[in-house]
């Protein structure tokens, strides 16, 4: 597979010509928190946008399952979808926020109502600081399954930007052999996540998909 890459002008055609909704403000304030949070950060091969190489593709993917699957949707789960890593690169605009009284949390509610913050909240990795009181490898173990289990009683929305967002990455790092993220997807597929993809409600095209690219990671690991 080959690096999945999508402008702004390419999402708004999505939403628009293939979800049959209407870019208004709450759309066009989604992108615009995303650019302010997202607009410097590059991925892994240290020149791709972390935006059209991942935000706007995963978000062009949740629309396509919604509307493949005869699911409703609207612009929550558009706007959800665009600001589903807020949470995690957000340094640069929490220190921003943090210096005014109300802060970024209740900046966010505000804006884009509890519904959307909930499912950023839902999909952030809680940080390994939070688990000092264990060693090192039981740190990481204690984060993931606590993590799994939050994902598994968490809303279909958070289930389908989580998987296409899991999507993405794997297909990314299949791109760069020597990724050190290479072995950690292997590991969290076979550990959760194709088996998530089978736990109802199902997702049998995530399934194959998943499948596919752990896949494809397992022959470029044992090439190199």
């Amino acid at each position: 597979m080959n690096i999945q890459k999508a402008t702004k002008n390419d999402l708004f055609k999505v939403i628009e010509d293939e979800g049959n909704i209407r870019i208004d403000s709450f759309v066009e304030s989604a992108v615009e928190l995303a650019e302010e949070v997202h607009s410097d950060l590059k991925r892994d091969d240290g020149t791709s946008s972390f935006l059209e190489t991942h935000i706007f593709p995963v978000t062009i993917d949740v629309i396509r399952h919604y509307k493949s699957a005869g699911k409703l949707l609207t612009t929550l789960q558009i706007v959800s979808s665009i600001l589903h890593d807020v949470f995690e690169d957000d340094e640069k605009i929490l220190e921003q926020y943090t210096s005014k009284s109300y802060g970024f949390d209740a900046y966010f509610r505000h804006r884009f109502g509890e519904y959307t913050y909930n499912v950023a909240t839902n999909l952030k990795v809680i940080p390994l600081e939070t688990y000092q009181q264990y060693d090192e490898q039981i740190r990481e173990h204690v984060r993931f399954q606590e993590y799994c289990a939050k994902l598994v009683n968490s809303s279909y929305d958070v289930k389908i930007i989580k998987l296409a967002d899991r999507l993405n990455n794997m297909n990314f790092v299949s791109q760069l052999p020597k990724n050190d993220k290479v072995n950690r997807y292997i590991r969290e597929a076979e550990d959760f996540y194709i088996a998530f993809t089978l736990i109802p409600p199902l997702t049998d095209s995530f399934y194959f998909r998943m499948r596919q690219l752990y896949d494809e990671l397992k022959h470029i690991k044992i090439a190199v």
